[in-house]
């Protein structure tokens, strides 16, 4: 299914161009000698602080002042995309032989030319303002002649949809989807509070780390906006709460309110520092209030484009409509990554790009019938509830479009997922030492002699 899948890319600034996969590997006899210049390590990532892999960068800019490409070794080619090539690299340092690292190679005049230059310099610029685990790491950012090369980590556990592909039945586990989607969703959460709408999700860009936990990758088609955080109280009104608790008073005290509130006092009498106690409001018409904790939104509502970018199977109906769409597509396809996640293909795909568009805009949601009883039954239930509220075609109705992941993260199939605690949760895979990987035979390598040398940057790059 990867192999038909088609991005869109299509905007008023952006010309499309399709060009077969055919590539020139790094020491062909037609490419020039060129050395690194306007060289820069990333800033301080405090939650990369102690990882071998920084500290190894950050060696090498104390010792030569710059990073730059005659630091790196290029080992094979990792991948392909719409703006560059991904290379597997490791730094010449001998003190560093560990440290392997992800190279995206972008030859700016080829991008000037198809008029996405502007594309490669916003994906620069957001990687270098991410700091979250679950989202890539900006070591290094250089030039070397015409080319931009950006120095991220290595995930050698590979893509979510290569990892789909030896499940059982090509599907994840209802856990295993809840772990991934939990931590996408962390992801998706942080790029809105920076102001980011990601554009792009979908099982080939959520790449499996060493320790197999998961990484957002690709940021070209990503939308920059403002956003302004809130701090929203809810209130749970007493009229509609049942009096269900023995010997309660006329005072609406939910079960859980009993428990928050010994909780509170116990801390107190303890001498520890606890939250704020949900108050109780009196309103005037004499039904009472239960305030309970604030919640944080930050979501970009106010963003709009009109741009034509995504992945077909993953375009959310405002975009094909091209009336104008804002940070919910992100909502729409983290539906439809659940979905695919769960059930081993996309809800709306059709013979070729056209139908599938049409499908997105008029075929109502189903699902396939899977065996299932008893508890599997339940997490599957609630799984569709989520979905069908992700996938809803009017944007303004749909989850997550107002107040963003805080509406996602409180539905009941995400009920026992420890969000403050999720890195320390067992992944449902953990990728074997990369350097016992066996490499694909269709993944390029480079002869020792290649390895060795100064790299050549080729003149110009081929495109998918």
């Amino acid at each position: 299914m990867a192999a038909s899948r088609e991005e869109s890319d299509y905007d008023s600034s952006c010309s499309s161009l399709t060009v077969p996969d055919s590539r020139r590997s790094l020491g062909s006899s037609s490419s020039v000698s060129v050395r690194s210049y306007c060289c820069s390590a990333a800033q301080h990532k405090p939650h990369k602080a102690n990882q071998a892999e920084w500290e190894a960068i950050r060696r090498v800019q104390a010792a030569a002042g710059h990073v730059g490409l005659d630091h790196f070794r290029l080992l094979r080619r990792l991948g392909s995309g719409d703006l560059g090539n991904v290379y597997l690299c490791q730094l010449r340092d001998p003190m560093s032989a560990g440290c392997l690292y992800a190279m995206k190679v972008v030859d700016k005049e080829a991008l000037a030319f198809r008029k996405k230059f502007q594309r490669a310099e916003t994906e620069k610029e957001i990687l270098g303002t991410l700091d979250h685990p679950f989202l890539p790491t900006l070591h290094a950012e250089f030039e070397a002649a015409h080319c931009s090369c950006l120095v991220m980590e290595f995930c050698p556990g590979g893509d979510l949809h290569v990892v789909r592909q030896r499940q059982p039945g090509r599907r994840f586990t209802i856990s295993s989807a809840r772990f991934y989607a939990a931590e996408t969703l962390l992801a998706l959460e942080y790029l809105h509070m920076m102001g980011v709408v990601y554009r792009d999700l979908k099982p080939e860009n959520v790449l499996v780390r060493d320790d197999g936990h998961i990484m957002l990758s690709d940021f070209d088609l990503s939308l920059k906006c403002d956003v302004v955080p809130k701090v929203l109280r809810r209130r749970l009104d007493c009229k509609h709460v049942e009096k269900n608790v023995r010997g309660s008073s006329s005072h609406c005290v939910p079960p859980m309110q009993l428990v928050l509130s010994w909780f509170y006092g116990a801390a107190i009498k303890s001498g520890r520092k606890a939250r704020r106690a949900p108050q109780t409001v009196v309103k005037e018409d004499g039904f009472e209030e239960l305030e309970l904790d604030p919640e944080l939104v930050a979501e970009p509502i106010t963003a709009r484009s009109k741009s034509f970018v995504g992945t077909h199977e993953y375009l959310a109906p405002e975009v094909i409509s091209g009336a104008g769409h804002g940070s919910a597509v992100d909502w729409w396809t983290f539906g439809v990554f659940l979905y695919e996640m769960m059930y081993g293909r996309t809800p709306f795909k059709g013979e070729d790009n056209e139908k599938t568009l049409i499908n997105i805009i008029k075929q109502p949601l189903t699902f396939p019938k899977l065996a299932t009883c008893g508890k599997d039954l339940d997490e599957i239930l609630r799984a569709r509830d989520l979905i069908s509220k992700l996938l809803v075609k009017n944007p303004k109705r749909r989850i997550g479009s107002l107040k963003g992941s805080v509406e996602i993260k409180r539905h009941d199939f995400f009920k026992g997922v420890n969000w403050a605690l999720i890195r320390s949760v067992r992944p449902p895979e953990v990728p074997r030492d990369p350097s016992r990987m066996k490499t694909k035979a269709t993944v390029q390598k480079f002869s020792k002699e290649e390895r060795d040398e100064p790299y050549p940057i080729p003149p110009h790059f081929d495109y998918f």
